[in-house]
């Protein structure tokens, strides 16, 4: 067999496969699409699950693919091993009640020994172990010798995820050789050595199990071929890992040109090259199929990846951003397959690189954050809970932690950080176990029988429809009767289902004494509508026929807002520039919320000139147009796509002049001036590098300009101010007075407080070497209380000084320490963190001052009652 590159590997996979009557379909995105049961796509077939359960008619009964996989829970494996990776693509050829065993097989092996010219003894074949079908079409029809076959057990062999369509599989393995194997007599297909690699797994989908271990055959079984394309290449190339596989190595060979360290040089330094190689790899996908940095689900996928790649770039000695600069040979090895990689590319570079800095920032924090727990807490051992929190709130790595505190004569407690991290791994587990995971759990009612809604909706709002399904409770129903509410399914309808943003549409249905209000409109993954009821008066039937009308007013607010959002997008772009893309909406009645990828709060100049802008298009009252079209057509045309989204390929683009063109499936006014005005109510941040804009059109314009009138006229009304106009001048009048007032105020508190420094002598002596003072000071805030502290501490050098204050419920310690007390071994910032951890806080600071808070004002003399004890215990230390 000839050495073959990764990208010609894919291209003959599909390539046979199309010949053989498959529709080639592209790489679904990273993203799920209708299904909640997945964080990431993690498999070949994960996108594909309803065309396997019959929820959705698939394109074709014979399907192919390459489909990118992100899956994680190895996570801290990727770099220790060679083996381990987050990113990888699987070939797959798909049959839905087509073909089965007999083809599947022939094609897998016509493939391997005459496409590829793999050489036949080298290959081995496993079937289930009561798979006797499988093992006489392998070894009568295709010709395996039977030396080359191998029946496992159920764990091995037999695929099945719960309840849902399951079966045995069948799996082809490459032999490496002798020299890779573990040298053990008995050493076979199955053995946990390197010599035999699991190349192609076949599942034979013959059976449906309810769950309890009960198997019915099915009428007609599926096939589910799976084929790791980075092993393939592996086998195809000779080498070891994926990491030395052609495209793979050629991102490593980046990131060693910039950062100046070679692979197969140092074992450690290779852990921190196969973990930028595989993470950077991950984040360019995920951020080209439209997954942004956040705290939370995918984003936190996304950003733990990115973080923990800029962090092995450290490790390797280089501290400047450098992420970014590797996508451009992630897109060159990968555009051939994913040519959206290119067209995206200042975008996910951008987001990269703001990421990147964004951690420089945070591990810079984490320095001083370390730093400024050795000074304040005096320490000789760090202990794991510290250890622990800098890695996991701020990202600072224990190795980096360990290596600072060690030239200053620290040790860490790692056996406590390893407990902590243990502990937060098994949480991790359980929410996983939590999240639906299984890629065929399915949360829909059987529809499959019901033909996909035609929707009318565009054009016709009142229509005459027919009841074909009615679903109570989660089961479907022959009729419902009045004050009930269900979920009925119509053969056509003018209710838009919720998508892309845009709420469902409301309304009602009407057929002689029936009357059925509409409260939301949605559709399942086949497109079929469901309209949530309740039912008014009367009794609803399958096989009613009814009119089905559009709220027209709520529907005119919506169609409002959701032009606004495209002309909203297409000024932000003119504004900010061309980075700006969607990042997610809704659409109401009331309001667009619009989200959108900027990296830093907008001005209010900036916000100005969007307003501006978009008021400027409305006045002009440019027609808004929508025409269905190819979408090689529409891409010419420079229509913009969602982020992430694949489209068909017809596809439905809305124009505003050449202002604003974008693909959209949602409802529009049909003119702009009918938006009446345009106004920005707030704007603000969601997560890193994405920003929020709420706005308001129209109806919503009007309302809130009288919401604000009457709160002008109702302020001039308590501040007696006759005349609005003068209503600036009068409240800046005001809040001068009340700020002098307050300075005053707090001005002499601060001197009633300091006056009672002498009376903190009385009845204090000193024991055991010190003054100890401790006492809730009346009518006092945090700045006396420091005053007082530092006071005593400058005229007591043997005083020990914590006091109390209240405030609105929220309690402050101040501490102090003079110098001789503190020569004796009393620590302010170890003391008024005991003290305020008795009361339900926590604080610190400098041997000699400290402040602290807390929540429990009851606990203030409880916590002051310890003080002694306290600072006897120091002492003796």
């Amino acid at each position: 067999m000839e050495w073959t590159g990764l990208n010609e590997l894919r291209e003959k996979f599909l390539s046979f496969f199309e010949s053989k009557g498959h529709l080639r379909l592209p790489s679904f995105s990273l993203v799920p699409k209708d299904d909640n049961s997945l964080l990431l796509i993690n498999s070949g077939m994960a996108p594909m699950k309803k065309y396997f359960t019959g929820e959705v008619t698939p394109p074709r009964k014979r399907v192919t693919t390459c489909q990118k996989c992100i899956r994680t829970p190895d996570i801290e494996r990727v770099g220790i091993t060679a083996r381990h990776g987050t990113y990888f693509e699987m070939l797959g050829n798909f049959s839905f009640g087509d073909y089965f065993k007999h083809e599947a097989t022939a094609w897998a092996w016509e493939f391997f020994t005459k496409v590829l010219e793999m050489p036949v003894d080298k290959l081995y074949v496993s079937i289930y172990e009561n798979d006797d079908e499988a093992y006489k079409i392998w070894t009568e029809e295709i010709g395996v010798e039977p030396s080359h076959m191998v029946r496992l057990g159920k764990e091995d062999n037999f695929w099945e995820h719960g309840s849902g369509p399951c079966g045995p599989c069948s799996e082809i393995y490459f032999d490496r050789g002798d020299e890779k194997g573990c040298g053990k007599p008995d050493c076979h297909v199955g053995c946990e050595c390197d010599r035999f690699v699991e190349v192609w797994n076949i599942v034979f989908s013959q059976f449906e199990n309810d769950g309890n271990g009960n198997y019915t055959p099915l009428a007609h079984p599926n096939i589910d071929t799976g084929m790791g394309l980075e092993r393939l290449a592996c086998v195809m190339q000779g080498v070891d890992n994926l990491f030395l596989v052609d495209t793979v190595q050629n991102i490593m060979k980046k990131i060693s040109e910039i950062t100046g360290v070679n692979y197969g040089e140092d074992d450690k330094k290779d852990i921190s090259l196969r973990v930028i190689t595989d993470h950077i790899r991950s984040t360019t996908f995920m951020i080209g199929d439209g997954v942004l940095p956040s705290n939370e689900g995918k984003g936190y996928v996304l950003r733990r990846l990115l973080r923990r790649a800029a962090r092995h770039g450290r490790l390797l000695g280089y501290k400047d951003a450098f992420l970014y600069k590797v996508c451009e040979t992630v897109i060159k090895e990968n555009e051939s397959a994913y040519p959206e990689l290119r067209e995206k590319q200042d975008f996910i570079t951008k987001i990269i690189r703001v990421e990147e800095e964004s951690f420089q920032k945070t591990i810079d924090q984490g320095f001083k954050l370390l730093q400024g727990i050795v000074d304040d807490q005096d320490i000789k051992v760090l202990s794991g809970e510290d250890a622990f929190k800098l890695n996991d709130t701020y990202g600072f790595p224990i190795d980096l932690t360990r290596e600072i505190l060690s030239e200053q004569g620290i040790d860490v407690d790692v056996d406590r950080f390893h407990e902590l991290l243990k502990e937060q791994k098994q949480r991790s587990r359980d929410a996983r176990k939590k999240e639906d995971t299984d890629a065929w759990i399915s949360d829909s009612t059987d529809l499959s029988d019901i033909a996909k809604t035609e929707f009318c909706g565009y054009t016709d709002l009142n229509t005459g429809s027919k009841v074909l399904a009615i679903i109570k409770d989660g089961i479907r129903v022959d009729s419902v009767g009045e004050n009930e509410t269900a979920l009925v399914v119509l053969d056509k309808t003018p209710f838009y289902a919720e998508s892309g943003g845009q709420v469902g549409d409301t309304g009602v249905m009407e057929a002689g004494t029936l009357e059925v209000d509409v409260d939301d409109t949605t559709k399942d993954a086949s497109g079929v509508y469901l309209h949530s009821c309740t039912i008014k008066s009367g009794t609803l039937e399958v096989g009613t026929e009814l009119r089905a009308i559009v709220d027209f007013d709520r529907r005119a607010n919506i169609m409002r807002n959701h032009t606004a959002a495209h002309l909203l997008q297409a000024a932000l772009r003119e504004v900010l520039g061309n980075h700006v893309h969607q990042a997610g909406q809704l659409v109401t009645d009331h309001s667009v919320r619009f989200d959108f990828t900027h990296f830093e709060a907008l001005t209010d100049e900036e916000l100005k000139k969007v307003e501006d802008l978009v008021n400027k298009k409305i006045l002009a009252s440019i027609p808004v147009v929508t025409k269905e079209m190819p979408i090689e057509e529409a891409k010419k045309l420079g229509a913009m796509a969602l982020f992430g989204e694949k489209y068909g390929d017809v596809v439905r683009v809305v124009s505003i002049g050449k202002f604003s063109v974008e693909f959209c499936g949602g409802t529009h006014a049909t003119n702009t001036s009918s938006l009446g005005l345009f106004r920005i109510r707030q704007e603000g941040s969601v997560a890193s590098g994405v920003r929020r804009i709420e706005a308001i059109t129209g109806i919503g314009v009007l309302k809130y300009m009288n919401d604000v009138r009457e709160t002008v006229l109702n302020v001039c009304e308590t501040l007696k101010i006759s005349n609005t106009k003068a209503l600036t001048e009068g409240a800046q009048k005001i809040a001068t007075l009340l700020h002098d007032q307050q300075k005053e105020i707090a001005e002499l508190n601060t001197k009633l407080a300091a006056m009672q420094v002498d009376n903190l002598f009385i009845n204090s002596e000193i024991e055991n070497g010190v003054r100890i003072i401790a006492k809730k000071i009346d009518n006092a805030n945090a700045d006396a209380l420091r005053a007082m502290c530092e006071r005593t501490k400058d005229v007591a050098p043997l005083s020990v000084v914590v006091l109390a204050c209240e405030n609105d419920g929220k309690v402050t310690f101040a501490a102090s320490c003079g110098k001789d007390a503190k020569a004796l071994g009393v620590n302010a910032g170890k003391l008024v963190k005991a003290v305020a951890q008795a009361a339900g806080g926590n604080g610190g600071g400098k041997p000699d001052m400290a402040m602290a808070g807390a929540k429990n004002p009851e606990k203030i003399d409880e916590a002051l009652a310890i003080v002694k004890e306290t600072v006897y215990g120091m002492i003796k230390a």
